[in-house]
């Protein structure tokens, strides 16, 4: 029987996402991802006159790859995919995770080789920069099981997440746009010796709000590229390609991450190494969205969590550039609920959050209970 949530998401992405238009080219990429919700997107991007092209592709195959790829391997498969985005006008990328550490054995070397040969040049260069792009999971039992709940319960919650009023939520979030952006300091404070300061003057902010994540919810700038000074205690696990960290721990100095700790000590530093970029942050953002309230072992979920706040080592996005490029981009989240130990962020000396509930006048609407009052799921899209 036919899931009625699967064409509404497949409608989000096409018409929300990409914005798809009649005579437009659509790159569809689906990672280990089942067939319906692929031809629920191609029969939405035809019946907006537009022409996709899929890509069906599966981890353990991209492990293979990479596992054993010299230069020549990641050039020509970035130079062939590169060609066909070249001539698209968005990407969709669908991607079911099976087992999260599927790349946790690649070798360092090949690793970077990927990173910096593959994924930089096609995804944080090209896509990010222009093509209107979308990236979302599929639910899976490896993943329900990652966020402690049943499978079916999983899908339930994670139709919920994704299929909110984006559209509302995008006009809640403008007074927090335009507050970021009149700001110069930012400082983040709490335990664990957490307390963070910097610039984002004159960086500009976004929010983010359906358009390329699923789900979204957050509003987003980044810190003056040599500005970073002090030190912050992440308490939400993290798995960046293959490897589960937790308990991270950064000390920056002129923007520099000149200390790194976490379970994964070794692990962390070759990350951290792969170019001079990756040690300095290319994102500062809130997380935003009123449905997620627990992490769940997922970044793209639980940097959109409610109460939370996520910087990211790495590449910086060119809408909020602080000309930081690096080869990755890995978003780090804190949470400053008070189930997660409560926290402040301060904007120019002024308190902005406590314990993850805005406390300045004009912001209240981003709080979780008011914003569940107003819209907690769509029943259209």
């Amino acid at each position: 029987m036919k899931d009625l949530r699967t064409e509404r998401l497949a409608r989000l992405l096409v018409e929300h996402s990409c914005a798809l238009k009649e005579g437009e080219k659509v790159v569809v990429e689906a990672i280990g991802a089942p067939v319906e919700p692929v031809l629920e997107i191609v029969r939405e991007a035809r019946r907006r006159g537009a022409s996709p092209l899929v890509w069906l592709k599966d981890d353990r195959i991209i492990r293979e790859i990479a596992a054993g790829c010299g230069d020549d391997d990641v050039r020509f498969m970035a130079d062939s995919e590169l060609h066909a985005l070249r001539q698209a006008q968005a990407m969709i990328s669908l991607r079911a995770v099976h087992n999260a550490h599927e790349y946790g054995d690649v070798p360092k070397e090949r690793f970077g080789r990927v990173l910096r040969g593959y994924v930089g040049p096609v995804h944080l260069d090209y896509r990010n920069r222009h093509l209107r792009w979308v990236a979302l999971r599929w639910p899976t039992p490896a993943q329900a099981q990652r966020a402690a709940m049943s499978t079916e319960a999983f899908e339930d919650f994670f139709f919920e997440v994704c299929l909110v009023d984006y559209a509302r939520m995008e006009r809640e979030m403008e007074p927090l746009v335009s507050l970021l952006r009149d700001t110069d300091r930012v400082r983040i404070a709490g335990p664990g010796e957490t307390d963070l300061r910097f610039s984002i003057r004159g960086i500009g902010a976004r929010p983010s709000a359906g358009r390329h994540n699923l789900p979204d919810g957050e509003v987003f700038t980044a810190p003056v590229r040599d500005s970073v000074e002090g030190r912050i205690a992440f308490n939400v696990r993290s798995t960046f390609y293959g490897t589960t960290f937790s308990n991270v721990r950064l000390a920056f100095r002129r923007g520099r991450i000149v200390e790194a700790a976490s379970d994964q000590a070794r692990r962390l530093e070759e990350i951290l190494d792969q170019d001079e970029g990756a040690r300095f942050l290319g994102e500062f953002a809130l997380g935003l969205n009123p449905v997620i309230r627990r992490p769940i072992d997922d970044l793209l979920f639980d940097e959109k969590m409610t109460g939370s706040l996520h910087v990211a080592a790495g590449n910086a996005y060119d809408v909020c550039d602080n000309g930081n490029r690096s080869a990755i981009h890995w978003d780090l989240i804190l949470m400053q609920s008070a189930e997660g130990g409560g926290g402040e962020l301060y904007f120019d000396d002024r308190l902005v959050r406590k314990d993850g509930l805005f406390v300045l006048p004009g912001l209240e609407g981003l709080n979780p209970r008011a914003a569940d009052s107003r819209q907690a799921r769509q029943e259209e899209v």
